[in-house]
């Protein structure tokens, strides 16, 4: 009877699904966003996330485009980024509806050029990647801009530490811009960038204007 229980034990062990964190096939799966556009600056970055809002984010910082205004642009940005895993299970669920991206995802369409996004799954299920600057599919173009928002959030980020630095007055005119942005939806998952904001919402250094809207944003569903 004892060697019966311990082989049922053993049996609900391995059907037991893995502990949130834990190593498992489901945990080896990655969506990676790789964005080009030469009118930008930065004119190319990665995202890597996992399906539990670990990741990775990596960009270059380059020369302003030509006539563009020299302005004080995100520094490069190599770092380790969480999102919410509410956010990164969304990513997956559409990956999946799009056999894992192994379709045709552009639309060929005369459209203004937003910039190229090539979107590639690995994992148990198998593997794929499509690119497209924008997508006749609604779904597909908002995971586009979606993944664009949360980089723009990753690089807003690095342009408050650079501020904060090198000129904080410069601070109060890019919160009210982040502000705006956040509500408008250009920006996406604030919360990846939560580190710089208390930073900012507790400095009385900063200007007062500053710290409101840093507590703001640190109050945001999205945060």
């Amino acid at each position: 009877m004892r060697a019966a229980w311990l082989a049922l034990a053993a049996l609900l062990t391995a059907l037991a699904p893995p502990a949130r964190g834990q190593a498992g096939p489901a945990a080896n799966a990655v969506i990676v966003t790789d964005f080009s556009n030469p009118g930008l600056a930065p004119s190319h970055w990665v995202l890597t996330l996992h399906r539990d809002g670990n990741g990775h984010f990596d960009s270059e910082r380059g020369d302003p485009p030509p006539g563009r205004v020299p302005e004080m642009d995100a520094p490069g940005v190599n770092r380790e980024i969480h999102l919410s895993a509410e956010f990164a299970e969304h990513v997956f669920q559409v990956a999946q509806r799009h056999n894992w991206f192994n379709e045709d995802c552009e639309s060929h369409l005369k459209v203004a050029f937003q910039g190229w996004k090539k979107l590639s799954y690995s994992g148990p299920d198998g593997h794929g990647s499509c690119i497209f600057n924008y997508s006749r599919d609604k779904e597909m173009q908002e995971l586009g801009d979606s993944l664009v928002g949360v980089a723009e959030t990753l690089l807003e980020g690095a342009r408050l530490e650079m501020l904060l630095q090198h000129d904080p007055l410069g601070l109060d005119k890019e919160m009210e811009y982040i502000t705006d942005a956040v509500k408008d939806a250009r920006l996406r998952q604030i919360g990846a960038i939560r580190e710089i904001l208390e930073r900012l919402a507790n400095d009385p250094e900063v200007l007062d204007r500053v710290r409101k809207r840093a507590r703001a944003l640190l109050a945001h569903p999205g945060a």
